[in-house]
């Protein structure tokens, strides 16, 4: 049972690994490119995946992880441009606003915060789908979520004169050993 074709069952790890890559990148045509290099990769060391190891979503988010890195040497990522209609100037100038509130405040963080919180909120792990990802206990990983939202808050928090985002942090669920 080592061998399982991590691939079986493509939708929800599609899903996954986009909303991690989105989180990232910012949403639309860069992270869809980043997501099919993830996924063509994948296909092409499927033989390679072990399923003893843990689940495809851990394997396949650390593809995602150097597939980001390789992306953000090649572009300028840019925040989602996608409008939807029938949007109003505040509702855009707002959103614009909190986007970008948000990235400066995560472009404060090191490359190991921001993948944390790419994990966490973007691929929505828990912490020990987290350690498995990245090679740590559980109970590091949630140490370290803790310390990162907490570099991130001041950041948020300073823009408080207009109404803007506020982290709160989301307790990871504990999944069954």
């Amino acid at each position: 049972m080592a061998n399982r074709d991590p691939l079986a069952n493509p939708e929800p790890l599609i899903r996954r690994v986009y909303s991690y890559v989105a989180y990232r990148l910012g949403d639309g045509p860069d992270a869809e490119d980043v997501t099919s290099e993830v996924f063509e990769r994948a296909l092409r060391y499927r033989g390679s995946y072990d399923a003893s190891r843990g689940e495809p979503v851990p394997w396949l988010l650390g593809i995602a992880r150097r597939c980001v890195e390789d992306a953000v040497g090649r572009t300028v990522p840019s925040i989602g441009a996608n409008i939807p209609e029938g949007a109003s100037q505040e509702d855009l100038e707002g959103g614009a606003l909190q986007r970008l509130t948000v990235a400066a405040a995560l472009d404060l963080l090191d490359q190991r915060g921001r993948d944390l919180v790419a994990l966490r909120y973007g691929a929505d792990l828990t912490a020990r789908q987290i350690g498995e990802v990245l090679g740590l206990a559980t109970n590091a990983v949630e140490v370290a979520l803790h310390r990162t939202l907490a570099r991130l808050r001041p950041a948020l928090e300073a823009d408080r004169g207009s109404p803007g985002p506020a982290v709160t942090e989301r307790p990871a669920p504990r999944a069954s050993a």
